[in-house]
């Protein structure tokens, strides 16, 4: 185990400088970010300026290598609209798109992971159909067209939950819902599609030639192999809800690490932006390991692959 958990390590180590490299490149490769900051009708003297005063003259390699060594030292920058540091303004926001993110993930886990046991228990049939018809309608429904759907009739007609802000636990209960609506049915899918598989185990059959009873096979025995596959998901699909919440954080006005995205896009900030887009894919690598030292611990045969 902790050979295959070092190899994991230096290979997640080399994939993070890899998306440093990217997530530096993608801003730089967008256009003159010289010419942005300064403006429209500014002159070639005050474009030269500004790339000055923001080292944006300089050769790519010594301006990622400045980056990279500052980052490593905790400095991601200073916002040039709020003037404020980068990491002050990630730290603040995190939180609160922690809390939701994850709220959301148990929530899905949940109702997904039940659900398709119970479409496994019961393939080719009303139940199984059901289910699954469930999952089709939860992975079209757009979450900005559901979210705006939940304020009108909790927040507006029922006026049960108040539709923005994230003071109180009420605040938080509709995005939970439609973020957790959003990833719910691949893992609800992958749950019924790794218990039949698994069913069809010869340790499985002899389970039941042993009369163990049937909430012992389903969930002691094959949900333990069945949950391979939902704990890789699970942890992308945090990855996702902690980046992908930027629709979701603007409609209800949370001031998260999404919805403090969207403003530095708009802003056009672009050293919040950089580093925002390296926390997330950093976060992308750790909750990817995390999930492969797991899967590991419960199939000890994926350390011998």
């Amino acid at each position: 185990m902790i050979n295959y958990a070092i190899q994991r390590l230096i290979l997640a180590f080399f994939v993070a400088v890899a998306v440093s490299i990217i997530a530096f490149a993608l801003l730089r490769l967008s256009g003159d970010l010289a010419m942005v900051l300064a403006g429209d009708g500014a002159t070639d003297e005050e474009v030269r300026q500004m790339a000055e005063r923001h080292g944006l003259d300089r050769p790519f390699v010594v301006q990622y290598f400045d980056w990279l060594i500052r980052m490593l030292q905790g400095d991601l920058g200073t916002s040039l609209f709020t003037h404020r540091p980068t990491m002050e303004m990630i730290l603040e926001a995190v939180p609160v798109t922690a809390k939701i993110a994850f709220l959301s993930l148990g929530a899905a886990l949940a109702f997904a992971i039940p659900l398709g046991v119970i479409a496994a228990a019961y393939p080719n049939t009303w139940i199984d159909r059901a289910v699954l018809a469930l999952a089709v309608a939860g992975k079209a429904m757009p979450t900005f067209w559901m979210a705006l759907v939940l304020m009108y009739w909790l927040g507006v007609q029922l006026r049960w939950l108040p539709i923005s802000g994230s003071a109180t636990w009420q605040h938080l209960v509709m995005p939970v819902i439609v973020l957790g609506t959003s990833v719910m049915p691949q893992l609800m899918r992958l749950t019924r599609s790794g218990m039949l598989d698994t069913l069809e185990s010869d340790f499985i059959r002899m389970a039941w030639a042993k009369g163990l009873p049937a909430h012992v096979v389903f969930f002691k025995h094959a949900l333990r192999n069945a949950i391979l596959p939902v704990v890789a998901m699970s942890a992308i699909s945090l990855g996702f809800l902690l980046g992908g919440a930027v629709i979701v954080e603007a409609i209800f006005s949370i001031n998260g690490i999404g919805l403090l995205a969207y403003r530095s896009i708009l802003r056009i900030d672009f050293p919040v932006v950089q580093a925002i887009l390296f926390f997330l894919s950093f976060v992308y690598i750790f909750l990817t390991l995390i999930a492969d030292l797991i899967n590991a611990w419960l199939d000890p045969r994926i350390k011998v692959k």
